[in-house]
Formats: C-alpha cells, sequence, structure tokens
C-alpha cells in the first residue's frame, strides 16, 4: 500500500498515513470484514448485560417508586441528577471538541471528529433517560413539553425538569444533525462499496443521494460549519443554563457566579477523557494505527493537560473566594467537602484528575494509547465524583439543622447509572461496527491540506 508522509508545520501528525485514495477501502473493510471480531462480541457481550440490567433496575423503579434510590429529603437531587449532569457534561465537552476544531479549520480532527461526535449523542441520549425516569410518573412525561391541549395547561416553567427537557430536545437534534450530516459522503463511500445488495440499499437511503458534485460539496462544507457553530452554542447554553439554575438559588456552595464557567471548564475536561478512552478502544479494537496516530494521541493528550490545568484554577479560584468572602455558610460547605462524611468525592477528584494529568507533561506518556486512555478513564470518574461533590454535600446539610439527614445510595440507583453505561456501549460498540469510524472525507482533506502547507 502506497504511503505518503505529510507535514504541518514542523511536525507530522498523518506520518505513514496510507495514500487518500486508499483510506476510503480501508474504512470500508473495517465496517464490512468487522476484523477484531472477537473483541468486540466481548464487549458487546458485556454492555448487553448491563442494559439488560437497566430494564430490570427500571422495572424495579416503576414498580416501587423513585424511593428505591434512596433520595431522601433534603436530598432529593441525588444520583439521578448526578448521573444526568455527568452524562451531559460528556455530551457538552465530546461536541465542542468536534465543532470548535471544525471552525478553526484544524484538519488532524479528522481522525478524532466521528468519534467525539458518537460520544455527544449517545451521551445525551443516555442523559435523556433520566428526566423521563425519575418524575415519579414517567407515562405522563410528555407534560413537560408546550403542546396544545383542551384543558389549557402549560408547563411550569419555573421548574428545572421543564428546562432539563429542552436541553435534551434541542441538544440531540443538533447532535445528531452535525453527527448525520458530516458522515453524509462516508456513507456514500460505504454505498458505493458494499458487497451485497442490502446493505447497498441501506447505505444508499442514508447517503440521500449523494453524488458528490461541486454543489453537494459546497452546500455540505457550509451545513457543517453552521452546525458547528450551532452546537458550540448549544453546548455552552447547556452547561451554563444548568449552572444558573444553581446559582440562582440560596444554597451555601451553588449561590456563585463562577458557576457556569467551572461548568464549562469541566464539561470540557470530561469529554476529552472520554474522547481519550473511545480513541484507546478504537485502535485496542481495529487496525487504524495509520489513522488515528501517536501524534493524534499526542494532540489529544495536550488538549487534555490543558483542560485539566483550566480545571484545575477553577478549583484554587473557588477555594479563595470562598476562603476570603465572609460567608460562614459557605466556608462551612467547603469543609465539609475536604474533612465531611463524603469527604472521598472531593479527594477523589484531586487524586484522579488534578495530580494524574500533569503525567502528561511527558511525551512518552502522551503517546501511549494505553496511559492516555487510562488517564482518560480516570478524569471520567474524578468528574462523576465532582457532580456528586457538588449536589449531595450541599443538599445533605440544610439550613435547618431538623432538616439535615445523610444520604446513602442504594444499589437501583447504582444499577441504573450502570444500565446507561451498557447502553452508550452498546449503541457505540453498534456504531463502531456499521459505520465509518473514522472520516473518510476529512482524513483525506488533511492529508491534501497538510501537503500543500
Amino acid at each position: 500500500m502506497a504511503t505518503r508522509a505529510v507535514s504541518y508545520g514542523k511536525a507530522a501528525y498523518l506520518r505513514s498515513t496510507p495514500a487518500d485514495k486508499a483510506i476510503g477501502p480501508q474504512v470500508a473493510r473495517i465496517a464490512f470484514q468487522h476484523p477484531s471480531q472477537t473483541r468486540w462480541l466481548i464487549a458487546f457481550a458485556g454492555s448487553a448485560g448491563l442494559m439488560l440490567w437497566l430494564a430490570v433496575a427500571l422495572g424495579w423503579l416503576f414498580y416501587w417508586g423513585i424511593g428505591v434510590w434512596g433520595n431522601n429529603i433534603p436530598v432529593a437531587w441525588a444520583l439521578d441528577i448526578v448521573s444526568y449532569d455527568w452524562w451531559m457534561g460528556n455530551a457538552c465537552g465530546a461536541i465542542l471538541f468536534s465543532a470548535v476544531l471544525l471552525l478553526f479549520r484544524q484538519y488532524w480532527r479528522g481522525a478524532l471528529n466521528r468519534i467525539a461526535d458518537t460520544i455527544a449523542v449517545l451521551s445525551a441520549a443516555a442523559a435523556g433517560i433520566y428526566p423521563i425516569v425519575h418524575l415519579g410518573r414517567p407515562w405522563f412525561f410528555y407534560w413537560n413539553l408546550p403542546y396544545p391541549n383542551n384543558l389549557g395547561l402549560w408547563p411550569q416553567f419555573r421548574s428545572p425538569l421543564v428546562w432539563d427537557a429542552f436541553d435534551i430536545i434541542s441538544f440531540l437534534i443538533v447532535a445528531v444533525l452535525l453527527w448525520y450530516v458530516g458522515m453524509i459522503p462516508d456513507l456514500a463511500t460505504l454505498r458505493d462499496r458494499a458487497p451485497w445488495s442490502r446493505r447497498k440499499l441501506v447505505y444508499g437511503a442514508a447517503a440521500v443521494g449523494w453524488r458528490g458534485s461541486a454543489v453537494h460539496w459546497a452546500r455540505w462544507i457550509q451545513t457543517c460549519r453552521i452546525l458547528a457553530l450551532l452546537a458550540a452554542l448549544q453546548a455552552l447554553c447547556t452547561q451554563t443554563g444548568a449552572a444558573v439554575m444553581y446559582a440562582g438559588t440560596v444554597e451555601p456552595g451553588w449561590h456563585d457566579t463562577l458557576l457556569p464557567a467551572f461548568f464549562i471548564a469541566n464539561a470540557i475536561f470530561s469529554g476529552i477523557g472520554v474522547i481519550a478512552v473511545i480513541a484507546a478502544l478504537v485502535r485496542y479494537l481495529y487496525p487504524v494505527s495509520d489513522l488515528i496516530t501517536r501524534d493524534h494521541l499526542d494532540l489529544l493528550a495536550r488538549l487534555l493537560l490543558a483542560a485539566g490545568l483550566m480545571s484545575t484554577y477553577f478549583y484554587c479560584a473557588d477555594f479563595f473566594f470562598t476562603a476570603l468572602g465572609g460567608d460562614n455558610f459557605d466556608r462551612s460547605v467547603m469543609m465539609r467537602r475536604f474533612t465531611g462524611e463524603y469527604a472521598i468525592s472531593f479527594w477523589l477528584i484531586v487524586g484522579a484528575s488534578l495530580l494524574p494529568i500533569h503525567l502528561l507533561w511527558f511525551r512518552s506518556v502522551r503517546r501511549s494509547s494505553l496511559l492516555l486512555g487510562a488517564l482518560g478513564a480516570l478524569v471520567a470518574v474524578a468528574m462523576w465524583s465532582d457532580h456528586f461533590m457538588v449536589l449531595v454535600v450541599t443538599q445533605h446539610r440544610d439550613f435547618l439543622p431538623s432538616s439535615q439527614s445523610f444520604y446513602m445510595t442504594s444499589f437501583w440507583a447504582a444499577s441504573t447509572f450502570a444500565g446507561t453505561v451498557g447502553l452508550f456501549g452498546v449503541l457505540l460498540l453498534l456504531a463502531l461496527r456499521y459505520l465509518p469510524v473514522a472520516s473518510i472525507v476529512d482524513t483525506r482533506l488533511s492529508i491534501r491540506v497538510q501537503t500543500e502547507t
């Protein structure tokens, strides 16, 4: 197979990459012949088992009510909202990664943008379960939407549930459009190379008549840029909206104007961490080391390090603003985060993300898919712990001593979260099985642009 070394500035990010005409057959071969099938089947079986357990956990929840999660007063927002915020943080961080790099024309993104867009869509889908199932009467979920009805009833627009529904729906619309429109030329490639007529029919319908004319390319590029801008704005609005909802309360630890920026920083940190995990998984499952190269991993690691340093800055700023702010309630919450019943959540953030990311200063760590994937997994776990700390530590000690109560999560709450992880895994593995794992068009464009540079 012919190869060419291409340069982008002083580095060769696509060193030993196949010639641009060979990229299409290579990616199509993965979708049709499916190498590493045994590894894929093992991963799929584990994810499917967790997804089936999600059905059991939800059935138990619908029968007995949300009390099986361990929620109490005052900790009414517990593991359900923690998991919802974590999934949405991953979705917003992943789509910001893809959209911002597209808008700034960073062509090396071609190896990772399909992974990022897929993570954004599937994370939002996993998050969408929680606003429905924690309603108490989930069969009336459509009451959250303003629709014409005979009784003239409208949603309570001061309720967070309504805005959660709006966030999920609007985010999914933009994320799915960015993911699908960006994949149309690649679907046409699979259509033209499909060995069986049924696959040709399916991929042909998904490619919506793409023929690669100059008009098609011009409209496709313009549409992708518009959707990338909308996706970036949607992600920022989603995170700042949730943060303002917290900051608008009088709860200590939440009533802070720094919270919107804090949420965005942690969402980017978490999203890039999940991208690192999935990129390492894709390199393990499929022979794509010449498409997702060690130089791509190096760039991804640099972004993860920058996001981690930004997150560390916000943690330090929150500490100093609280210590010097003169509010005894805020200082009490801060001390409970360090030494209280749930102090492990704070120290997990420090020990699993804020300290380990400094290993990325070393080039050998940045270029190792195993180490980078492990660090990404630690960052994802730490950001889940951050949401737990922000929500539970603040709520379990109310202003009145009579309203204070210890929160202990239950087996069924943990099962529901594990089930959403299984749902995410099943959908992700199916996408990796039947869709292009890397963007054929963007990777070719990256080679050509970098060659000309």
